[in-house]
Parts: structure tokens; sequence; C-alpha cells
């Protein structure tokens, strides 16, 4: 069952290679961030706009960081700018994409893994109301959100609706584990009822933060320069 893991995974090496990459574009940001992680301020330095500047990187070439703080200190970020101050849900958010992105067997190249009909009948094949169905609902729930906000191009190709079919499935399997599960891990089971609440914010969150990494020519020499002079100067708001 996939649960929030970066927070207490974090290493002193890697906030190390965050306030070296702030430090790349300004050595007074790194001497406050590396000041705040002396007394303890984590979550203020992951917050910082110097950090979020960092990870994204220069020239549209994301900061070389763990992959895990590549993907918690922009979709926290992107947490942020739309209302939804809660730690726990951003770092469940990355973490969805970190346990994902480093499974075999659910690369892009699987078909079958982006199949909603797949993933009902793998929860409806445990019995119902146990812990496992639980944990398995939480899963494809989890998957559901990841293939919806990383991969929205993909899926919208299964047909109309698609992608918010996704995002409700999501929700739907995210409550089924949050109600299976607050017996034997209520702390899990609360995890999971808010997350299914806010599926459509952590789905447009990772939507967002996803574009440097996995969007439309992300690689590409043309992709990078689009996303660097977009970041010179933000859109006027309307």
């Amino acid at each position: 069952m996939i649960l929030p893991q970066i927070h207490r995974s974090l290493t002193r090496g890697d906030l190390a290679c965050l306030l070296d990459e702030i430090a790349r574009s300004d050595r007074r940001d790194a001497a406050l961030a590396a000041e705040q992680l002396e007394a303890g301020e984590v979550d203020e330095v992951l917050e910082a706009p110097a950090a979020v500047a960092a990870v994204r990187g220069r020239a549209g070439v994301p900061g070389s960081v763990p992959l895990a703080l590549l993907w918690y200190v922009p979709i926290r970020a992107e947490l942020r700018g739309r209302d939804e101050p809660d730690v726990e849900l951003a770092d469940y958010t990355a973490t969805l994409c970190v346990a994902f992105q480093r499974s075999p067997a659910l690369r892009i190249g699987n078909a079958r893994a982006v199949r909603l009909s797949d993933w009902r009948e793998a929860i409806r094949a445990l019995p119902s109301g146990t812990v496992a169905q639980g944990e398995r609902a939480a899963d494809c729930g989890g998957l559901a959100l990841w293939w919806a906000g990383c991969f929205p191009e993909r899926v919208a190709r299964l047909g109309p609706g698609a992608p918010r079919a996704y995002t409700t499935f999501a929700a739907t399997a995210l409550t089924l584990a949050a109600r299976m599960l607050a017996g034997p891990a209520p702390a899990a089971a609360d995890l999971f009822h808010r997350a299914a609440e806010r599926a459509d914010v952590l789905r447009d969150s990772l939507a967002a933060a996803r574009a440097d990494y996995l969007g439309r020519d992300a690689h590409s020499a043309e992709g990078r320069l689009t996303r660097f002079l977009s970041r010179l100067e933000p859109p006027s708001p309307m």
C-alpha cells in the first residue's frame, strides 16, 4: 500500500543537493536555506520560492536533485497555489509519482495498466470489506490519479470523458479504501479520505508539475526553450 514516504526518507545528502542547486542561482538564498535547515525548518526550505526555482531548473532543464525532490517540491508549490496546505497530501501525491515511475510493471508501454475495468476487477477479486481489499483499492485509486494527472493525453485517447472518469474512479476507490481501513489503519484511512475529497486538485497539481518531465516535447530543445521563456514572463492575471 502506497503511503507518504518522501519526508521520512529525505537524507542530509538530499537536502545538500537542493542547497547546491539553490546556490547556483543565488548564494544568499542558499545561505538562508542552510540556516533554516540547521534550525530544523525543513518544510520552510522545501516550500521556498528559491527551492521551487532551483528544482525547476534553468533553460528548461530540471535541477540536479533526487527524484523525490523533483516531484515533491513542484507538487507542493502547485497545491499551495490551489489553496491546499496539507503537507501530507503533497507528500502522498509526490510519492505516487516516485513509486509508479520506478515500477517496471507500470511503464507507459503496458497498455493494460491504464484500463479501469482491470482495476475494478482487481478490487472485486478480493473478499469484500477486508483489509486486503481496502489496500488494493487504495493502490488502484492512486494509480488512476497518477495516470489522470501525469498522462492526460494518453488517457484522453481512450474516449470522451476518460480523464474525468479516471479522477472519479480514483476518488471512489480511495473512499472505499478509507472505509475499509478505518479500523485497522485509521491514519491511512484519514489520508485516503482527504485525498478522495481533493482528487481534482491533486490531479491538477500533478498535471502542472509533470510538464517539466513528462509533458509533450518535455525533453526536446524547443520544449525546454518554451518552458524557460514562459518562466521569464509569467502570464498576466485575467
